[in-house]
């Protein structure tokens, strides 16, 4: 029928995206966080005069940021860490290279050297998941935030952030039902990107937030 033929074609990206699981490209193995760049020393102010009490929202802006995590073990731990292992080991394979989203303008900030944290499970095959947490500036999480907001995610404040979500049950040519989306997580000066295959947990992100904002 003409609908199956059109869900067909549609899947054509997803069907890269699958392979990204399988087989191997230049996208870095999980595990290893990019450091940031090393900042100058500010000279020391010259002005005696106190700095004024912070408003509310400045101290809030500071409680949200945080340090990148030095590694992967520190996202993951409870119940969840649990499941993961249980359900879609191994943590890191290096097999496993699908991009932690697919969004234009978001790859552009994740490959434009912030740094990151990159997270993935399960072992290359058609279900995974992979995760990048990185550290980003007010106006990189404006551009996330305005092309998930164009490319039709949904969106729901919560955690003390934001979150956009995505999600899509296709057919593939050789008539296999997959499910994949998106999930990302906003925050002060952290954004957390998931993409995954077959497998996307409710708990997942949320679980991640958890442990960056105990």
């Amino acid at each position: 029928m003409a609908v199956t033929h059109r869900t067909a074609l549609r899947f054509i990206p997803v069907v890269a995206a699958v392979a990204l699981l399988v087989t191997a490209c230049a996208t870095p193995a999980g595990g290893t966080a990019t450091p940031a760049p090393a900042e100058s020393t500010a000279s020391p102010s010259l002005d005696p005069t106190p700095s004024a009490t912070p408003s509310p929202i400045e101290s809030q802006a500071t409680d949200d940021e945080i340090s990148l995590p030095s590694s992967c073990d520190e996202l993951f731990a409870g119940d969840l860490r649990a499941t993961l292992d249980a359900e879609i080991a191994p943590l890191n394979d290096p097999g496993v290279t699908m991009y932690s989203t697919e969004n234009a303008e978001a790859l552009t900030v994740l490959e434009s050297g912030v740094p990151s944290l990159r997270c993935t499970w399960g072992t290359p095959s058609d279900r995974g998941i992979a995760t990048t947490v990185s550290i980003v500036s007010p106006a990189q999480s404006e551009l996330i935030v305005d092309a998930l907001t164009s490319s039709g995610f949904g969106s729901e404040e919560a955690s003390g952030g934001m979150y956009f979500r995505t999600s899509q049950r296709m057919l593939s040519m050789d008539e296999e039902v997959v499910d994949l989306g998106e999930t990302h997580f906003l925050r002060g000066n952290v954004w957390v990107a998931t993409r995954w295959v077959n497998y996307g947990p409710d708990a997942y992100t949320p679980g991640i937030v958890a442990q960056l904002w105990p």
